[in-house]
């Protein structure tokens, strides 16, 4: 698979804080990529140099072959961007929020009426296309900014912390929503501290702790990098969780651990837990 967002050891430095450390990523076509941490890892930051709204204080950035700057126009042709907060226009209306977008990027009015039609339908927002933004709800507002950042018919969509906020009904719609998308082809980054979002969604995860790519790939990879079978020990007042490469050596170290004790496989939260806690420094 072509490879279309590629990092290499970037930095981002705020003074004496560093935001990004040293960090390098690459994601193929078609892939799915979640990027997990918690507050301050460092994932919007990732978003917005992907996207060139930063400069990376050092290291490279390319996007589909394209360098990352503010004035190649080619690489941002690529690129559909929905932002952790809401930046759509309140006064105007859902359609006018897409036309607006379609003349920024330069497209034929006749081609935009046609685009526009067709992404109302597919996020479900037809019946609000003359609605003002600002009388939407959080879930529609949602699904009007994934409409907007494909109005150009980019390659690759950035979705930072997209359903934060939302209550469960509406985060599941806009769930589907972004899986249809990844079913048509489209190459999705997504940032969440939503576990389960990234469980459900994402074709290969990365967790990031205070800049630093702490370990990447499937979930099953990354279930078997630290051990795909956990047993679990309330002791002491506290939940302590075990490792093991299979049920069989679990089970045998369960055995001589007393009461309090579960064996499972081991899940997302598992590992992420395992890794922020062993890597904090």
């Amino acid at each position: 698979m072509t490879e279309l967002i590629a990092l290499d050891q970037v930095t981002k430095r705020y003074g004496d804080t560093v935001s990004l450390d040293s960090l390098s990523l690459h994601i193929k076509e078609g892939e799915f990529f979640g990027l997990l941490g918690p507050n301050g890892a460092g994932k919007t930051t990732l978003i917005r140099i992907i996207s060139a709204l930063t400069v990376p204080t050092s290291g490279r950035v390319l996007v589909a072959g394209e360098p990352v700057n503010r004035n190649n126009t080619k690489f941002k042709s690529q690129i559909g961007l929905v932002p952790q907060h809401n930046n759509l226009e309140p006064e105007l209306t859902v359609v006018e929020n897409l036309q607006l977008h379609g003349m920024l990027y330069g497209i034929p009015k006749k081609e935009s009426a046609g685009r526009i039609k067709e992404l109302l339908d597919f996020t479900r927002l037809t019946d609000k296309a003359d609605t003002q933004v600002g009388k939407l709800s959080g879930g529609m507002k949602r699904k009007l900014l994934i409409a907007r950042a494909l109005m150009h018919k980019p390659a690759i969509l950035l979705l930072d912390e997209p359903t934060v906020g939302l209550d469960v009904s509406s985060r599941r719609k806009v769930w589907d929503l972004i899986k249809g998308l990844h079913k048509r082809g489209i190459t999705i980054v997504l940032t969440t501290h939503y576990l389960e979002e990234a469980e459900a969604l994402c074709t290969k995860i990365g967790l990031l702790k205070k800049g630093r790519l702490l370990m990447s790939g499937s979930l099953d990879e990354l279930k078997n990098m630290v051990g795909p079978v956990v047993v679990e020990q309330f002791y002491n007042d506290k939940t302590v969780l075990y490792f093991y490469k299979d049920q069989k050596e679990a089970l045998k170290a369960a055995s001589s651990m007393g009461e309090g004790i579960t064996v499972r496989q081991s899940r997302l939260e598992d590992i992420f837990v395992k890794l922020t806690e062993e890597k904090s420094e």
